[in-house]
Order: C-alpha cells, then structure tokens, then sequence
C-alpha cells in the first residue's frame, strides 16, 4: 500500500536523524566542518556552496560536485562533510558538496535539474571558486547517485557539455520495480526496511508512480548509455539495490563508456558511511583515484 504525502514528513526526518545518529561513522578521524561558504551571483541554482580546497595540489585543481544520500527527501550536505574533506585531499580536486532541494517539497525532477544546472554553471565559472570548469565530475552516494547518473543522462539528452567522470555509489537506479520486489535481489541485513523506506521515499519524490520508467528517475532503465562520461559503480554485497547497481555497470560497458566497478564484500547499503571500516576506507580510496585520474590535466585512458 503506497504512502500518502499527508504521512508526516517531519516525524520521518526527526526519526530519521535520530536514528542516524545513534549508526557508527565510517573514518571517524576525519575532520569536521574544513569547508568554505563560497557566495556566488549569476545563474547558479544555489547562492552559496560549501567548498572544500585540497590541501595540495595544482593551483587551479578540477573539481568534484558531491550528492548525499537520503532516499530523495532526508539528510543535507553535512551528512557528507568529512568525506568532502578526504576526497578534496587525496584527490587534490575541489568539492562542492550540494545541499540540492528534497522531496516531496520539490519533487522530481527537481533536484536532478538543480544539479544539471550546477555542472552547466561550473562549466563556465567555475574559476568564481578556484577550480577549472573544463575538469568538472559529479557523484553521489544512494539518492546521490541516482541524481548524479540522471543529470549526466539530462546533459546528454540536451547535447551540453559533459563532465570528465560520474561516480555512483550503492545507488537506487530503477525506481520503476517496488522495491519489495528487489527483495529476491538481496537477502542481508535491513534489506526489508530499506525496502519498506524506499516505498516510502518513491512515493514521496515521484509526483506519479509511473514517473518511475523516465531515466531520469531510473537511469539504469535509459535506452542510450553511451553519452555518460567514465563511471565508477560501487555497490555492496548484501545491499537491496546490488542487481540495479552491477546492471547499470554491465551496460554502461556495453554501451562503449569506460566503467570500473567495485562489489564491496560483507556490505550493505550505506557501508561507506557506516562500514564496515575496512570496505568503507577501500572504497574511498578507489573514489579518490578514479577522480584524481579523471580530473587529470590531460585526460589518462579509461580502463574497462
């Protein structure tokens, strides 16, 4: 039975954050709240973005548009702020990590237009916050990465410029399949709640269930994948959304773009995040050197 939106979306939030705060921290070393609030004019869709700086690197690096995660209507970018600050670093690229609008207040696609319009800005100012709009990747960690495929999948579909690298971590990609139906997917841990969530979360960001079948709300179900830049799929062992997730990495492949993918042994949805620490510290290094190497000066070859 689908969720109403009269269901109270304040109480989900508050029991939500409630709950993530009691969940361990993948990386509990990082530091906190390194970042800058950069105010920015013009046609931007955000007036101020939260900027981290490498600590090394080129004198105008590439830079990296970061999603958390969230199901489409929870978190904002401070769920993602330490790890900013390890990829700005270990990459060398600046982040912007987006506070992008949530649902159902702004309801698909809202948020993938907000983020297509962020990389269109960055493409020709990005030099406003010190990096090099001709190196620009964008990637996100479950409705993030969902959000990142679909505005790379806009750009396409509009012929505008496309950025060097997309990363998708452990992302619902079809939304179009209830998710008590992935349930044969996936049998681990949580993989029945997180199916009951996203009933949830799909019914708060679709204005209508059959929104599910766009590709901008489900990129793994997009007829052409060949325009998306050299992807990084991550997905985890026992999480729900594995199968979406090898699936869009079989096809992006097939389709002639250039993809590595990790399966993280022992994990499950969130595991960068929540670990365990060991697949969670793997993960972010592989993150960071796919960006180092897309965000590269001159442009290294894509490995299959």
């Amino acid at each position: 039975m689908q969720p109403a939106i009269e269901d109270d979306i304040a109480r989900f939030r508050s029991d939500a954050r409630e709950h993530a705060r009691r969940l361990p921290r993948a990386l509990p070393h990082l530091p906190r709240d390194t970042f800058e609030r950069v105010r920015v004019a013009g046609d931007v869709p955000e007036s101020e973005l939260m900027v981290y700086r490498p600590a090394a690197g080129p004198a105008t690096p590439g830079v990296f548009v970061n999603l958390h995660g969230g199901g489409f209507v929870l978190g904002d970018w401070q769920d993602d702020d330490p790890y900013c600050r390890y990829l700005a670093d270990a990459a060398g690229c600046v982040v912007v990590n987006l506070d992008y609008v949530l649902a159902p207040e702004h309801r698909f696609p809202a948020a993938v237009h907000q983020t297509a319009a962020l990389l269109a800005w960055l493409a020709t100012d990005a030099a406003t916050i010190g990096a090099d709009g001709s190196r620009v990747a964008v990637g996100g960690h479950s409705a993030g990465g969902n959000l990142a495929a679909a505005a790379c999948l806009l750009a396409a579909r509009g012929d505008a410029p496309q950025v060097r690298g997309l990363v998708v971590d452990y992302a619902p990609l079809d939304l179009a399949t209830p998710p008590v139906q992935k349930l044969g997917d996936a049998g681990g841990p949580g993989a029945a709640e997180l199916a009951s969530a996203g009933a949830r979360f799909n019914a708060w960001y679709l204005l209508d269930s059959a929104d599910g079948a766009d590709e901008l709300a489900s990129p793994v179900l997009a007829s052409d994948l060949s325009g998306l830049p050299p992807t990084l799929v991550i997905t985890a062992e026992h999480d729900l959304l594995r199968a979406e997730g090898d699936r869009f990495a079989a096809r992006l492949g097939a389709a002639g773009v250039g993809v590595e993918h990790l399966v993280a042994p022992g994990s499950g949805h969130g595991f960068t995040h929540v670990g365990p620490e060991e697949h969670a510290v793997a993960a972010w290094e592989r993150m960071a050197a796919f960006l180092r190497r897309v965000l590269a000066d001159e442009p290294a070859g894509e490995r299959s």
